[in-house]
């Protein structure tokens, strides 16, 4: 005979775990650095979304571990978050200067895009202060309320979460591929544009966050 109570813990993991997962797609599904890159590697390749998903749980899996074993306050020290803030607002930089240098030198058709889109997620990932503490603060009461239901569910967790990353970076790579395809070069000269001009401002923004905290 099946124990009542072990049933019902069974439902309850399942809703703390589908709960958890709806709470950490708002982060997912958020336009930000990374969704730009996405769109503009992929007006070259549907399969940029997945490869840049996948060096985002490069970074995203040891972050939740390290959550899971309490070490989330690191994050919090405002040195580190100054590091980040500035490397990240470089990075990005870089990346929005890429793309208009694409456009300028009548480079934006050429399938050779300069970077691995895997780096450009693990890169993205690990210089955007913005994803660390969200996943130190809210992130938190995901890991901690997931957690206590075991090992075992929090892995599921992991596994679901970094899916849809992957997924939806996929889908929307995948849009714009097909997007350039149907409407041609000049729609992907406004999408690099648009994209840069994103870029550009959280590069801004990023680098400014650093200055403000280290007055």
């Amino acid at each position: 005979m099946i124990d009542w109570r072990k049933r019902v813990m069974d439902k309850q993991a399942l809703f703390v775990l589908f709960q958890g997962l709806l709470i950490s797609l708002s982060g997912v599904l958020a336009p930000g650095p990374l969704t730009a890159v996405v769109i503009g590697k992929g007006a070259r390749s549907p399969y940029a979304g997945a490869l840049i998903g996948i060096g985002h749980g490069v970074v995203e899996i040891p972050l939740i571990i390290l959550i899971y074993l309490g070490m989330s306050i690191i994050f919090k020290l405002e040195w580190l978050q100054i590091i980040i803030f500035i490397i990240g607002g470089i990075f990005l930089g870089l990346m929005a200067y890429d793309m208009f240098k694409s456009i300028y030198t009548n480079k934006v058709g050429n399938k050779d895009y300069r970077g691995s889109s895997i780096f450009a997620g693990i890169a993205l990932s690990a210089g955007n202060p913005y994803f660390i503490l969200w996943w130190v603060t809210v992130g938190v009461a995901i890991i901690t309320k997931v957690a206590t239901y075991g090992k075992l569910v929090l892995a599921i967790f992991i596994v679901l979460h970094l899916s849809c990353d992957v997924f939806w970076y996929f889908v929307l790579s995948t849009l714009t591929y097909n997007g350039k395809r149907f409407f041609g070069l000049t729609f992907q000269k406004v999408l690099f544009v648009i994209c840069g001009v994103f870029l550009s401002f959280f590069s801004i923004k990023f680098v400014y966050e650093a200055v403000i905290k280290l007055l």
